[in-house]
């Protein structure tokens, strides 16, 4: 048995994007329970340009990696928007958002909606709703998490630790 699977293990979940970014540690402990640490979102105002928008993404994830001590992080990939304007932005942000984790030494994994969703519900084309449900049935939440972006930062989180259980059982 390693020295991962005799400990508990923290696991940041982000949901990139500009306006809002999603946030959620969860902890699996060595008996692969996984319970939430803390959740949350990054609001930006539209007000405020572009690189301070980043800054700010930047510096309240410094924060919660700082409070709450991740040792990896999952991160959404973006694969396709109807809108190329957001979709640049949110790249933006996803980029910012890697930047940190990698300068704070937390190790990064991605996966696409699909993989999240599939991960969560059996179900590539599952909506939020059903993305919330499971998130607080999974972790027994009392209340669904909002906005969707927590919501999803919760899914990433634990479908980055479903995803390790199955490459440790090849």
């Amino acid at each position: 048995m390693t020295e991962q699977n005799t400990q508990s293990l923290r696991i940041l979940g982000v949901d990139p994007g500009t306006a809002t970014t999603g946030w959620a540690v969860i902890e699996e402990d060595n008996k692969g329970e996984m319970k939430t640490i803390a959740y949350g979102h990054i609001s930006t105002s539209k007000n405020n340009s572009d690189e301070d928008r980043l800054l700010e993404i930047s510096s309240d994830l410094n924060r919660i990696i700082g409070k709450h001590r991740p040792e990896e992080a999952a991160i959404e990939q973006i694969f396709f928007f109807k809108n190329q304007k957001t979709v640049i932005q949110v790249a933006q942000s996803r980029g910012a958002i890697i930047l940190t984790l990698k300068q704070n030494g937390v190790r990064i994994a991605s996966y696409t909606p699909l993989q999240i969703k599939q991960a969560l519900t059996g179900y590539g084309r599952a909506d939020k709703k059903q993305i919330q449900e499971m998130t607080k049935s999974i972790l027994k939440l009392n209340a669904l998490p909002k906005p969707d972006d927590t919501a999803d930062a919760i899914a990433i989180a634990i479908c980055h630790i479903n995803s390790r259980k199955m490459a440790s059982m090849k």
